[in-house]
């Protein structure tokens, strides 16, 4: 007699797919309360996930508490650039990482394999190894970073088409790149 195999089940932190959206959604709807909201879930399934938890997951929660930190009015320019500048650091590190052969693959390089721009990975160089940017290049560097977790990872999970994108987007993502050249003088 054959034995019925029953499909593999995955364990994972969030209890389905209404509570994924609901974080989704929560997460980019811009009102501080609610991506308070949606934070603090995301630090429940991280407690109950660990270091099982998506990177994608972890890095758009840490940008998302920089964005409410600012909106906050609590913290000086110096430390939302600090906070921001961490989460940036991070996600490119992270996300690049994974592409990492045995052999050093530069950054930029690995950046243009999964779609993240230039000027992101150019920031993130910065904000390692050189001066400190101004507060409106690390805001607007989160903002991408976020656009792109969102198409690239939360709109791809589930099936959502939260992913629509708009011309002018593309035309404002276009004239941020070309004018993100990261020479010395940019930074001042």
């Amino acid at each position: 007699t054959r034995r019925r195999l029953k499909p593999l089940r995955t364990v994972v932190a969030w209890r389905g797919r209404a509570e994924w959206d609901q974080v989704m959604v929560g997460l980019y709807c811009g009102d501080s309360r609610l991506q308070q909201d949606a934070l603090d879930r995301v630090s429940a399934w991280k407690s109950r996930y660990g270091p099982k938890m998506p990177l994608a997951v972890d890095c758009t929660a840490e940008l998302i508490r920089c964005k409410v930190l600012d909106s906050s009015g609590r913290l000086k320019s110096h430390e939302l650039i600090l906070s921001y500048g961490l989460a940036l650091v991070r996600f490119v590190n992270l996300i690049t990482e994974r592409k990492q052969k045995m052999v050093s693959i530069p950054l930029r390089q690995l950046a243009r394999e999964v779609d993240i721009p230039i000027w992101v990975v150019d920031l993130r160089h910065e904000l390692t190894h050189g001066k400190l940017p101004r507060l409106a290049l690390c805001r607007k560097g989160c903002d991408v970073v976020l656009d792109w977790l969102r198409k690239m990872y939360w709109s791809r999970q589930l099936g959502n088409n939260l992913c629509e994108e708009n011309e002018d987007e593309e035309e404002e993502q276009e004239e941020v790149e070309a004018n993100a050249e990261l020479d010395s003088d940019g930074w001042e």
